[in-house]
């Protein structure tokens, strides 16, 4: 699958846990590290736990994929799941206007969602 794919990707299964204010930051020609940021918020630990366990269970179970590595904690409020290509970051909202990472990254396009097509009654 390719980056830009999965990005795309762990943003559904974010959304799918109603996570707050997804954003996809395209950090390819900033970063050598990683292609895509994916920035996520959730309310509570319980919110965070959900989100981070429906990318991490979702990806395996669908996709055979699994993070080279997983940073952070529940506790610290900001979980890091690094797929390679794409690191995503859930963390709660008031972690994430702490650290601001849009705002260090500032330069990175977003990524704009696709808008979906209306469901048919």
């Amino acid at each position: 699958m390719d980056s830009r794919k999965l990005a795309l990707l762990c943003r559904e299964l974010a959304d799918n846990k109603k996570a707050e204010d997804i954003v996809i930051l395209d950090v390819r020609e900033l970063s050598s590290v990683t292609d895509y940021f994916v920035i996520a918020a959730g309310a509570s630990e319980p919110h965070l736990r959900a989100i981070v366990d429906e990318i991490t269970d979702r990806l395996r179970e669908d996709h055979h994929l699994r993070p080279q590595a997983i940073d952070g904690t529940l506790k610290a409020a900001w979980i890091v799941l690094d797929y390679f290509d794409v690191i995503v970051h859930v963390m709660r909202q008031d972690v994430r206007e702490r650290y601001d990472l849009e705002t260090l990254w500032g330069d990175a396009p977003r990524v704009k969602a696709r808008k979906r097509a209306p469901a048919r009654a």
